[in-house]
């Protein structure tokens, strides 16, 4: 790329910013109260419209912006959910006001004939929760990162301004107003690798765009985690809510040796059901994909980081953040950066849409230490074609941060581990193993709780259909030792790594239900 193009590598060229003539250094703008999420320029959306008198509309945009479920205006005195959508290089269509000092996130502005104005975003609503992630008491500037890294598609809980006032007026602050799914209840999202018998599914159709999967025992689609009695939402990132029978043949045909589905369980339909929550590809969980992000972590050596940060085209002829040149032995390439890698995130923080000159102050306001989440050829492709960020899947493909948090992935086996890696010395009575294997995300199903005076390290949460739930894990069942090792005296952040660096089978000695 010509123009600005930093080196990340030896010295004295770290760091160093090569500019054309003339271009002016970049500045990095402070969170303000009025935060745009997405800000998009509104010229181009400008509508042309013929009076009719016999509608007798002569204010077009107003009747646009206020026709939405005019027939079910009781509606907006409850909780609502928004699903968006954006193509490239487009925005959501609204901003958001953040009120100073106080944890609150309102709608100020819903551009015409944008995705939020279709699906019924108003001017006024307060946002509750972004993917099923209750934000209600979170930082506007947190909530704006949630949202930019949804990518093309977020799901808004939102409730008018005056509804929630009136509310919160007559609850305690820290009762729930958000519906959400309850954890581990989420759509799943499947990647079906075809075997000798197929994908391992056939599919029953009860009406238009409504199809069912009924699956073969031990088969692909059954080891890839489509869960029993499946509902099918979408395939390769298209839905197939107006597909007829013939259409999705061809589409499942079309995939050739492999297709990802995104699909619902019974539970989770039925949860959406009742809550009124559309079965959205943003709530997904990933089972069994073919590639995800990565996340590194780079402290610099006195010969730099060792990489090159080029701002390229790269799939679709979109501009992206690349990096080249990775230099061997330096840290980059310690860390586990490939030529070609696309960056998607500094330090959590999506990029998308930045400028590059934008991108290399972010880095740069890392200091010595840097965190870059990034994407190689195969996983960016393949993101692209499902439509979701990289960054939904990132919790589920890194090692936990925290005690509480949640590796919610699958259990996918084809046969019995090898007797090696399972023989033991017996276990004394009183408790007993289990050993856990990883699924294609990288978690176990399980939550953490540490207590200081007490059995230190305890399971407080088993997810459903996980490895830990299929190992026999429960509630309350204390962690004795880690793959041999006691975790007897350890501090909580020791024991925790035990686990995060544990190689797998991850063998756990447990004493069973913790009083």
């Amino acid at each position: 790329m010509e123009g600005a193009c930093p080196e990340f590598g030896d010295s004295p060229k770290s760091f160093h910013l090569m500019t054309m003539e003339g271009a002016e250094e970049c500045t990095s703008l402070p969170f303000t109260p009025f935060c745009p999420a997405d800000l998009q320029d509104t010229s181009s959306l400008t509508l042309k419209f013929d009076f009719n008198p016999k509608l007798g509309i002569d204010n077009p945009v107003l009747s646009l912006a206020e026709d939405h479920n005019l027939s079910d205006l009781w509606s907006l005195d409850r909780p609502r959910f928004c699903l968006l959508s954006k193509e490239e290089g487009r925005s959501f269509g609204f901003h958001l006001q953040h009120e100073l000092g106080k944890a609150s996130h309102v709608v100020c502005r819903v551009e015409p004939g944008s995705s939020a104005q279709q699906q019924g975003l108003r001017e006024g609503d307060r946002i509750l929760a972004v993917n099923n992630h209750v934000v209600e008491h979170e930082d506007a500037e947190v909530v704006v990162l949630r949202i930019q890294a949804s990518g093309p598609r977020v799901l808004l809980t939102v409730l008018a301004q005056h509804v929630y006032d009136v509310a919160r007026a007559q609850q305690e602050n820290d009762v729930l107003l958000c519906p959400t799914l309850s954890p581990g209840v989420r759509p799943r999202l499947c990647h079906i690798v075809k075997d000798e018998g197929g994908f391992g599914f056939s599919v029953t159709h009860e009406h238009q765009g409504s199809f069912r999967l009924v699956l073969s025992t031990g088969g692909a689609a059954e080891r890839a985690g489509v869960p029993p009695g499946a509902r099918l939402l979408e395939v390769n990132g298209v839905s197939v809510e107006k597909f007829t029978h013939n259409q999705l043949n061809r589409k499942l045909w079309q995939s050739g040796e492999q297709v990802t589905l995104l699909v619902a369980g019974p539970e989770v339909e039925e949860q959406c059901r009742q809550l009124g929550m559309p079965l959205a590809a943003p709530l997904a969980e990933a089972w069994a994909l073919p590639a995800k992000p990565r996340c590194l972590h780079l402290e610099k050596g006195p010969q730099g980081f060792g990489f090159l940060l080029r701002e390229e085209k790269g799939l679709g002829g979109h501009l992206g953040q690349f990096l080249w040149e990775v230099d061997p032995g330096l840290p980059a390439e310690r860390a586990g950066m490939q030529d070609g890698d696309r960056l998607v995130a500094v330090a959590g923080e999506s990029v998308e849409g930045l400028s590059h000159e934008e991108t290399v102050y972010r880095i740069r306001a890392q200091g010595s230490r840097v965190s870059l989440t990034v994407v190689d050829p195969e996983a960016d492709h393949f993101f692209s074609m499902v439509r979701l960020s990289p960054l939904l899947f990132l919790e589920s493909t890194e090692a936990p941060a925290s005690p509480q948090d949640t590796c919610s992935a699958s259990l996918v086996e084809t046969k019995d581990p090898p007797v090696e890696d399972t023989a033991v010395p017996p276990v004394p009575c009183g408790s007993h193993q289990c050993f856990l294997y990883p699924g294609p995300g990288g978690g176990y199903g399980f939550r953490l709780s540490y207590v200081a005076n007490g059995p230190c390290l305890f399971i407080s949460q088993v997810i459903q259909g996980g490895s830990a739930a299929q190992a026999g894990l429960q509630r309350g069942d204390v962690i004795l030792e880690v793959n041999g090792n006691s975790v007897d005296g350890l501090n909580d952040l020791e024991m925790l790594q035990q686990l995060t660096k544990a190689e797998p089978p991850l063998c756990l000695k447990l004493l069973t239900r913790f009083p």
